[in-house]
């Protein structure tokens, strides 16, 4: 009887944990279409033409007084959310963990990004400091909901499934991302056959995601759950929680070591994606039609490239999937260098590479580090992997055009990158990630 008992709660305990993953990865579907629709293809262009419809006749808009071109308002709006972001996210990830009340934090962050989103339909006219403020919010929420997302990873997933479990939810993210943008393509391409100037399309195309990002949080927020807090977790002002964090991750150097490997690495992957469009228009002359087709190719491969390298990584662990994935990213940088100009179709063949590495990279970087992080401070360690993710990814574009300005090709610029996923490989492989997971204090997996 008693056998029965406890094989029951066992099959019990299985069944919630199955339930939480299944709510889990639905917080990826609801967000990412953010990134996808928002941040990747209609913001930038539009809140840049807003601005110039705001500006003087230098060119000029001033927010708070300051001086800025239109054509940089974007970009400097991105740099104030990173800001932003950076002091936040610790402070609620401290939180988090001290209180072991993850999911109110989780819809507070997803509701504010998803009202600010979906605030964007009413930028029109000159109203480029609305829509500034609204990406500010917007952004910085999504950083801080993602860090709690994640951080619920290693408390829903044991040791032997993370790296599945991870996969899945990437993909849930660029099937979602695949699925809202074709729907806002034809929206935005056919504008005129349902009545729309080309304006009110792109803003029922921004305020959807926000739509879409709030409707699909109702689904983890039922069905993840706190767990009690550790008492572990700190919370001070703004970026003194940031070195409080730093200080304690001193104490696990493997740690540090993996989060700098994947700083460099990523920051390789980052300047890829946001780069990309500009190899493609400027060095090969494509134009727009195209460019948004790759973006779509990318998202949808993603899909199956996030996992296909889960399963990869049950045979050969993540460790070894995520080093074969640098080596995969090297080859498809050194193959766009050679791309001819006007060509379309090797370009998607480029897009179809990144699309089949990109997602798998992410996902078992995700989950490799889940282990790494000590029990309790979950939230804490991923307010520094979201900020690594989001807020440190700046030498590559650096790089890229530091060799744009010296040599004057884009070809050099983009192969100048291989050197990001190069040294990571490097830093990756040195770090011995079977102590790293002991010294945390984490079961260790069979494969890793």
């Amino acid at each position: 009887m008693e056998t029965g008992t406890v094989r029951a709660e066992v099959a019990d305990e299985a069944a919630g944990r199955r339930r939480e993953q299944r709510g889990w990865y639905f917080y990826d579907w609801a967000c990412s279409v953010y990134s996808t629709t928002v941040l990747t293809v209609f913001l930038g262009p539009y809140l840049t033409a807003v601005a110039r419809h705001a500006a003087d006749a230098g060119g000029y808009v001033h927010p708070l007084g300051v001086p800025v071109r239109a054509g940089s308002f974007f970009a400097y709006t991105v740099s104030l959310s990173v800001i932003v972001a950076v002091v936040v996210m610790p402070l609620a990830g401290g939180a988090a963990d001290r209180t072991g009340r993850k999911k109110p934090l989780l819809a507070a962050a997803a509701y504010t990004g998803a009202a600010a989103t979906t605030g964007m339909f009413f930028l029109d006219g000159d109203r480029y400091l609305l829509g500034g403020a609204l990406l500010v919010v917007a952004n910085a929420a999504q950083s801080v909901g993602m860090m709690l997302y994640n951080s619920y990873l290693p408390q829903i997933a044991g040791p032997e499934e993370r790296d599945a479990v991870s996969s899945r939810g990437w993909a849930f993210g660029y099937a979602a991302g695949s699925l809202v943008l074709v729907a806002n393509l034809v929206l935005y391409s056919a504008h005129d056959s349902f009545g729309l100037s080309q304006t009110a399309a792109v803003r029922i195309c921004l305020a959807s995601a926000g739509l879409w990002w709030g409707a699909f949080t109702l689904v983890p927020l039922r069905r993840l759950r706190d767990r009690p807090a550790s008492g572990e977790g700190t919370v001070a002002p703004g970026l003194r929680q940031l070195a409080a964090t730093v200080r304690d991750m001193r104490r696990y150097p493997l740690t540090l070591a993996f989060l700098l490997a994947y700083l460099i690495y990523n920051d390789g992957i980052q300047t890829v994606i946001s780069q990309a469009s500009v190899y493609g228009s400027e060095e090969l002359g494509l134009g727009q039609s195209t460019l948004i087709g790759a973006v779509l190719l990318v998202q949808v491969l993603a899909v199956a490239g996030a996992l296909a390298m889960g399963r990869l990584a049950r045979t050969y662990g993540a460790r070894r999937t995520i080093l074969g994935s640098l080596v995969a990213w090297t080859v498809t940088l050194g193959a766009g260098y050679f791309l001819p100009a006007g060509v379309p179709v090797w370009f998607f063949v480029l897009a179809a590479g990144i699309g089949l590495v990109l997602g798998g990279s992410q996902a078992l970087s995700r989950s490799l580090f889940s282990h790494l992080v000590p029990p309790g401070k979950e939230a804490e360690y991923f307010s520094a992997y979201e900020m690594s993710d989001r807020g440190m990814s700046w030498l590559g574009p650096l790089l890229f055009g530091v060799t744009y300005q010296l040599t004057g090709s884009y070809r050099s610029a983009i192969i100048s990158l291989v050197v990001f996923f190069v040294v990571g490989f490097v830093l990756l492989a040195r770090v011995p990630v079977r102590r790293a997971i002991a010294e945390a204090g984490n079961p260790v997996p069979e494969r890793i």
